[in-house]
């Protein structure tokens, strides 16, 4: 440097060279363009939606970009779920360790969600704004965290909820003398059979009576399920040889009195006269059932669910209500020969009913018979089944978990959920038969325990070819000979009385109209 320039004037300094205006002074970071508030606000709000947009306007491409692909792929990973990953998600709800790392993962992401709208409004933001533009921001910013919050909390307490359910109703500390730890039926067998109770308890009515009876035999490959219904009058109901109360009952149940000797009464009366006979369990009335219904259609019980009736109302209006068809004008309470109804369901299609409505419905048997009731039982099963979509399932999830542990009892374990979350979602698509053990098939009182194994062993069977029949028992072969020789055929055997449970619950105009011309039966308000 020579001494000219030492002496040289200030004014006279070279200039330095300008800094590009879209730079702040830091290296690869762009200065805010100065934007209206409306602009700042509308890319908030884009931030919010789209999270990374707004590090994208601001010039910091690489975090948007990598804030987007996040987002993308946390968006297609919750349309899989929502879509063809539902059984995926339905597994992860009856775990309660997943169920815990699902509101971890929501608390996370709900705070990044938070950061990164936080963020982005600042890098929205030029270096200078007013104390106006600023509290307007402000305000947006709290109103979208806000806002996104809210529909976290609620599917955080309906996973709250969920973990509830499972402690209160698959509880591992539950005790089944009918239930065997270490067994895994959906490993080892063809089919799950599941005894469904309807437990007509509640005030005024001492003790429990199991007036409805269904046992659910369900194919664990395809989901094909057949139901079957056993009256609440079937009597001498049989035990195992090899249990403990085929011992007490040799020529089937009996507790003193034809009326007390029912079917229906076995949960409540076997328990009372002995108590301790199965040995440890928590529900001694339904492990009878589980082995007598077991003993008399041939199945082995695996598991059962009680559904209290009295709280039965609670569940359907927690579902928001259920769609069934009216054929002909049902009871609502009355008592036959002693009180008439306080009045009648009349016949329709597509029937909207609440809670007390359907309970009306199931129960109802003033003026007709045991077995239109277990009809009309069956068809309400089915309603609840297609109104329990996963929409209304979220929506409503907190009060239908607390109705469920209030009404619902069973020995399911808590290891085979995930089981039968799979055959759940193949039972929804798959048909549904069904066979009722009416007057026209049995005799409620002496009934043909033998003839019942064979209708179910020939509802469950694979269907043979029509060109094959199926080899004649050795004690079957003299018979049929003898009947060869005499020039006569042999009678088959009467056809399995089973339907299509779908077609059992069908509108049917004729019967309808008929009930409709016939008028309504006499009630108190009639």
């Amino acid at each position: 440097m020579s001494r000219d320039d030492l002496t040289r004037p200030i004014g006279d300094a070279p200039a330095l060279p300008p800094v590009p205006a879209a730079e702040d002074g830091r290296r690869g970071r762009r200065r805010p363009e100065r934007r209206s508030l409306a602009a700042v606000l509308g890319l908030t709000v884009a931030n919010a939606v789209v999270p990374g947009t707004a590090f994208l306007a601001s010039g910091r491409r690489r975090l948007g970009a990598a804030v987007l692909l996040v987002f993308l792929l946390l968006l297609g990973g919750g349309v899989w779920l929502a879509t063809a990953g539902q059984r995926t998600a339905a597994r992860l709800a009856v775990d309660p360790t997943r169920l815990t790392w699902v509101l971890v993962g929501l608390v996370v992401l709900l705070l990044a969600w938070a950061a990164v709208v936080v963020t982005g409004y600042r890098s929205l933001l030029p270096r200078r704004s007013s104390r106006p533009r600023l509290a307007v921001g402000a305000l947006l910013v709290a109103a979208l965290v806000a806002g996104a919050a809210y529909p976290a909390f609620r599917v955080g307490e309906a996973a709250v909820a969920q973990q509830g359910l499972l402690d209160g109703v698959f509880g591992d500390d539950r005790r089944s003398a009918t239930v065997d730890d270490e067994s895994d039926p959906f490993g080892t067998q063809e089919r799950v059979n599941v005894l469904l109770l309807g437990g007509d308890g509640g005030e005024g009515r001492e003790g429990v009576r199991t007036d409805t009876v269904i046992v659910a035999s369900i194919d664990t490959d395809t989901g094909a399920t057949a139901l079957f219904s056993l009256p609440r009058n079937l009597e001498d109901l049989p035990f195992p040889a090899d249990s403990p109360l085929a011992e007490l009952y040799p020529d089937g149940f009996d507790a003193g009195s034809e009326s007390e000797s029912l079917l229906n009464s076995v949960y409540r009366n076997g328990p009372a006269a002995h108590p301790d006979v199965l040995g440890p369990t928590d529900d001694p009335g339904a492990d009878f059932l589980k082995l007598g219904v077991g003993e008399a259609l041939g199945l082995d019980i695996d598991y059962f669910v009680l559904v209290n009736l009295d709280g039965f109302s609670r569940l359907v209006d927690a579902l928001g209500g259920i769609t069934v068809n009216v054929n002909y004008y049902v009871p609502i309470n009355g008592i036959t020969g002693q009180e008439l109804p306080d009045d009648y369901i009349a016949p329709g299609p597509d029937q909207r009913m609440d809670g007390y409505t359907a309970l009306q419905f199931a129960r109802g048997r003033y003026g007709l018979t045991d077995y239109d009731r277990m009809d009309r039982q069956r068809c309400t099963i089915k309603a609840i089944i297609d109104e329990a979509d996963p929409i209304t399932l979220l929506e409503q999830y907190q009060e239908l978990a607390a109705t469920t542990q209030d009404i619902v009892s069973t020995d399911i374990p808590r290891s085979v959920l995930d089981d039968f979350v799979d055959v759940a979602f193949m039972v929804k698509d798959a048909e549904i038969r069904s066979v009722v053990f009416d007057d026209s098939v049995i005799d409620p009182a002496y009934p043909d325990y033998d003839r019942m194994r064979q209708i179910v062993q020939e509802s469950i069977a694979p269907a043979a070819p029509a060109s094959s029949a199926p080899p004649a028992a050795p004690g079957d072969q003299a018979a049929g000979s003898e009947a060869d020789a005499a020039g006569q055929t042999p009678e088959p055997p009467p056809a399995v009385p089973a339907t299509d449970v779908g077609d059992a619950c069908a509108f049917d105009p004729v019967r309808a109209q008929e009930a409709l011309d016939a008028g309504e039966p006499p009630s108190k308000n009639g």
